[in-house]
């Protein structure tokens, strides 16, 4: 259950998936889209970080981008970006992707 106001001021939503689990990339693609339906995070951004990319038969971006239908949000600003947590390869990056889209929609 989500209490009121509990994504007031929230300027970024941040998903990781694993890029090599593709049993359980459609429950993550339900768990964004359903976060997405909240008012409060209607002009927050998106940024998927698709973890473990440096295992083998991982999947690429692109069949990332559809198995999360990322094509069809039309109201936020997204971006998917390459990653392994276990070196910190792509998370400066992504970070750095979400600091230049929030800079000016932060409210004070």
């Amino acid at each position: 259950m989500v209490r009121s106001g509990m994504y007031r001021g929230t300027h970024a939503v941040i998903a990781v998936t694993e890029s090599s689990d593709r049993a359980k990339i459609s429950i993550m693609k339900d768990e964004l889209f359903r976060l997405l339906r909240h008012e409060q995070l209607r002009t927050s951004v998106i940024l998927v970080f698709a973890n473990k990319q440096d295992i083998k038969d991982a999947m690429t971006l692109a069949e990332i981008i559809d198995a999360l239908s990322l094509h069809s949000i039309k109201d936020h600003d997204w971006h998917i970006q390459a990653c392994s947590a276990l070196s910190g390869e792509g998370l400066y990056n992504g970070l750095g992707w979400i600091s230049q889209q929030v800079t000016g929609k932060v409210q004070t």
